[in-house]
């Protein structure tokens, strides 16, 4: 009488091996895109952050430079504000603490979040930070628009070398 051997044959053996290597493999792979696309969130929170910040502090600032026009609201009116000269005057692009009005900030860019000082922001280096103030005739506020000195547009865009998407946060300023 023959006994029945009880083993494992050699290609049963290499189908088990194949069939676990696959298995790894993909078990690898979902990780790995799992844990790349985990950064992105905090990236783009951060630079949701970053950008309402910057938005804040320009909102918070005069329509019209108060060293220049005496009554804003009629100086300003009939003309874009950030080209009037009625309305503002440029303060210097580096001395971003002594910007006193919207337009102050117009071409703002920071490679690097930094605060109103012009100190970096620790951590936040690889943000870049552009400052558009817009107070053309596409900008239109409820009847009020950008041409006639009434209201301007900020644009702030954040991008980061991480994320495939910038961040563009808009705000209004209204001449009141």
């Amino acid at each position: 009488m023959l006994k029945n051997n009880r083993g494992v044959t050699l290609i049963e053996l290499v189908m088990t091996i194949v069939i676990v290597s696959i298995a790894v493999v993909t078990l690898l792979a979902i990780t790995s895109q799992t844990s790349e696309r985990s950064v992105d969130p905090m990236i783009q929170q951060q630079a949701i952050a970053i950008g309402q910040s910057y938005l804040e502090e320009i909102v918070q600032k005069s329509f019209c430079d108060p060293d220049v026009a005496a009554d804003c609201v009629v100086a300003c009116a009939g003309a874009s504000a950030c080209g009037n000269a009625a309305c503002t005057v440029a303060e210097g692009a580096a001395n971003r603490n002594i910007y006193d009005d919207v337009c102050d900030y117009d071409g703002l860019t920071n490679n690097g979040a930094v605060d109103q000082t012009g100190a970096a922001i620790p951590g936040l280096g690889l943000y870049n930070i552009n400052v558009q103030i817009v107070d053309n005739n596409t900008v239109n506020l409820n009847g009020l628009t950008g041409d006639q000195g009434q209201v301007v547009r900020i644009d702030v865009v954040v991008t980061h070398p991480a994320m495939q998407d910038n961040i563009r946060i808009s705000g209004a300023r209204v001449n009141f």
